[in-house]
């Protein structure tokens, strides 16, 4: 009997992982499979690259191209639910050839397989419930990835809610009170969206890079951060907060106090069954992760006893999420 077999491809800004998902419900890779990114060079070499990576992928893990019978895509916003590429363009599509592009429906004549399409919060946030609640359920979860952006999704019974225009799960971009947050009176966080105050303008790389950091350097310029370019010196935050360093803890419980204010608004809209979180800041040892999920549920106000009651998880195999959650919305195309 043919195996009938989905793969999952997460194309990132310099790299692409791939999985492949069996008809038993089965990863075939356990790990990182990546092939470099070409995504600057325009869709003609990037979806060559992503069609060579796949086939290097199948031989590693020991799967027939012939077996292959849907694929599962995920991108970096912004696009349409679709996956049609915003003509704005972003910082992976910065070619000029990728301004409205289908990078679906361009995948798909590439490779000759059928082709699913999510952003890569959303995809990821879809590998997180299923996860928790298997692949089969009536659960609804809230997931919040901490990149160098927020990246997240809304997923109920199975399904990921990516809206009319593809911007379900958009939630890094949800205004959060952050004046209820001690110790940062007259920061004003911005948003390279323009708003001031969504949940990305505090709980992202991009925060700790263009906010946070020079924010608390001012008030202890004698700090060894100091010493570097705020690029650099935003990239070592994390593990100097992992060993105890007051001025970067102080940054991250922050971060988990803004994820807090966000996860109860969430709460009280959607009632979900779990809460997750994803990326560098639980990407990390044990004592650190649970510290920062103890400050998220710290930064939670007036918590209700239902509230409470909600679980907070991580999402596993991190580095792997968006290519496992590509590879499960796949199974809609095979069923």
């Amino acid at each position: 009997m043919t195996a009938r077999i989905v793969a999952g491809i997460d194309l990132g800004g310099t790299a692409v992982n791939y999985t492949f998902l069996d008809e038993r419900g089965q990863f075939l890779i356990d790990g990182l499979c990546e092939h470099p990114a070409r995504s600057v060079e325009g869709p003609d070499i990037c979806l060559a690259q992503i069609a060579d990576g796949l086939a290097l992928a199948a031989a590693h893990a020991n799967v027939r191209m012939a077996d292959v019978v849907a694929i599962g895509l995920d991108t970096p916003g912004p696009a349409s639910a679709t996956g049609v590429l915003s003509r704005r363009g972003s910082t992976n599509f910065v070619h000029p050839q990728w301004a409205g592009y289908d990078i679906r429906a361009g995948l798909e004549r590439k490779i000759g397989l059928p082709v699913s399409y999510l952003n890569d919060g959303n995809a990821a946030a879809l590998w997180g419930h299923v996860s928790i609640f298997g692949s089969e359920n009536a659960a609804t979860s809230v997931s919040a990835i901490i990149g160098t952006g927020l990246g997240g999704g809304v997923i109920t019974a199975g399904k990921a809610i990516v809206g009319r225009n593809g911007f379900g799960g958009e939630l890094g971009h949800v205004l959060i009170p952050y004046g209820l947050i001690r110790g940062i009176d007259g920061l004003v966080p911005t948003c390279n969206c323009g708003r001031i105050g969504d949940l990305e303008s505090l709980c992202s790389l991009t925060a700790i890079r263009q906010s946070l950091l020079p924010y608390f350097l001012r008030r202890e310029p004698g700090h060894e951060l100091a010493k570097h370019d705020v690029g650099q010196a935003a990239k070592l935050v994390r593990g100097l907060a992992e060993q105890s360093d007051p001025l970067c803890r102080e940054i991250f419980r922050v971060q988990a106090h803004a994820l807090g204010l966000f996860f109860d608004e969430m709460i009280n809209v959607f009632d979900p069954d779990a809460l997750i979180v994803g990326g560098g800041a639980v990407e990390t040892g044990a004592e650190f992760r649970r510290w920062f999920i103890d400050e998220i549920r710290a930064g939670m106000p007036l918590q209700r006893e239902e509230q409470a009651s909600i679980q907070l998880h991580v999402i596993p195999n991190g580095d792997t999420a968006g290519a496992r959650g590509a590879a499960l919305d796949a199974v809609k195309l095979v069923r």
